[in-house]
């Protein structure tokens, strides 16, 4: 399917993702990368290529000629190398177990850029709700600029009360080009997270995004992260295997291998006898044979601490995404449960006092920036706590 066929990303979370999946370049070269390594599996246990020769006798030093017939005998065998012990069996894991690694290594690069794409969407969307929120402002700023003109129009209150409405909504279109620059920021680093040029379109968000976390606990997703095994950690357990098999695969080296071979003499224009050849590999290169096992065994040692090392930073980036998450969420709660409330009644306590004259205007301009304040804090927090999400989605292997 070509891109013009696709709808266009932005839309939703899901329709990021369907997009990553299927044209992301740096996926798909993964993908091209471990459908060579799968090729590599069955020649990597192959018979070596038999040897053809030819053998001439007989030439006449005088005249010279190299055709078969016009010398005293020529000879055609061919030889065919076997390694035995089981070495083409070993040879051919070692290729499988890497083959799965970089299968795996794909899938661990697809997790994280999944994570990616979902929270360049969080701020997509976050850049969008900012704005919006912004717009509530300084429409609020000018009705109060309205209210603050009709009472200087009757004698009840100062001019400057119009003026500071007038410098508030300004500063609020500042602050609102501000937004909208960070929102071209989010259309960029998505655009280029999903593969896209910097400026190509995107589907406007239809809602909040939903990034839903199987987990009511940090034990609980450290526990899902075990269960799954990470692609990554898995991947480097693919690769120690693999080390390991390459070690047994040396050490069997110390073994000869045989060569067997046939021959045809041909004297004239006729056979005039066979042959058989048996051919034996000595391995008297014992030091190198010895230097080539040290090396496979530390690179299996190597792979090994480096599983460990995956595994100990993945549950220290669960334990990081978590707490973010977490935090993010409560301060959430409060906002929307509390705060938000409390400074809503305060500023429509303090616009009817206003309007009586109770209160002046910098107290009602100040509820009114605490009020929105707080609205703008609760964007920020629900984008801070799906970021979160979408790493812990990645880590834990939930990507639906």
């Amino acid at each position: 399917m070509s891109f013009a066929d696709t709808p266009l990303p932005g839309a939703d979370v899901a329709s990021v993702r369907t997009w990553l999946l299927a044209h992301n370049p740096d996926l798909q070269a993964m993908q091209a990368e471990a459908e060579a390594a799968q090729a590599r599996i069955f020649p990597a246990g192959a018979l070596p290529d038999p040897m053809v020769g030819i053998s001439l006798q007989g030439i006449n030093p005088d005249r010279p000629n190299l055709l078969p017939g016009n010398v005293g005998s020529a000879t055609y065998s061919v030889k065919q190398p076997f390694p035995l012990w089981g070495k083409r069996g070993l040879a051919r894991d070692v290729a499988r177990q890497q083959a799965d690694a970089v299968q795996l290594e794909r899938e661990a690069a697809a997790l994280r850029l999944l994570a990616q794409a979902e929270q360049a969407y969080v701020r997509y969307w976050h850049a969008r709700e900012g704005v919006a929120v912004v717009d509530r402002l300084i429409e609020l700023l000018a009705q109060m600029e309205e209210v603050a003109r009709v009472r200087y129009a009757l004698g009840v209150a100062a001019q400057q009360d119009s003026i500071r409405a007038q410098v508030a909504r300004t500063a609020m279109q500042r602050e609102r080009i501000e937004r909208l620059a960070i929102r071209e920021e989010a259309v960029a680093m998505l655009n280029a997270t999903l593969g896209r040029p910097a400026d190509a379109p995107l589907a406007e968000p239809t809602g909040e995004p939903v990034l839903a976390v199987p987990a009511a606990s940090l034990g609980e997703a450290l526990g899902l992260l075990a269960e799954a095994r990470h692609p990554a950690l898995r991947a480097s357990t693919a690769l120690a295997g693999a080390a390991d098999t390459a070690a047994q695969l040396q050490r069997r080296r110390r073994l000869p291998d045989l060569t067997l071979g046939v021959g045809v003499m041909q004297r004239d224009d006729r056979v005039d006898a066979y042959e058989v050849m048996l051919e034996v590999e000595i391995p008297l290169q014992r030091r190198a044979l010895r230097e080539r096992e040290r090396e496979a065994l530390l690179m299996r040692d190597a792979a090994t601490a480096r599983a460990e090392a995956i595994g100990t930073e993945l549950q220290g980036q669960l334990g990081q995404a978590w707490a973010q998450t977490r935090s993010a969420r409560e301060q959430r709660r409060l906002i929307e449960q509390t705060l938000l409330p409390q400074a809503q009644a305060n500023f429509e306590s303090a616009l009817a006092s206003y309007r009586v004259g109770d209160v002046d205007f910098g107290t009602l301009l100040e509820a009114l920036e605490a009020w929105q304040g707080a609205d703008l804090s609760r964007v920020d927090v629900r984008r801070n706590e799906l970021v979160g999400a979408a790493t812990v989605r990645a880590l834990i292997g939930s990507v639906e």
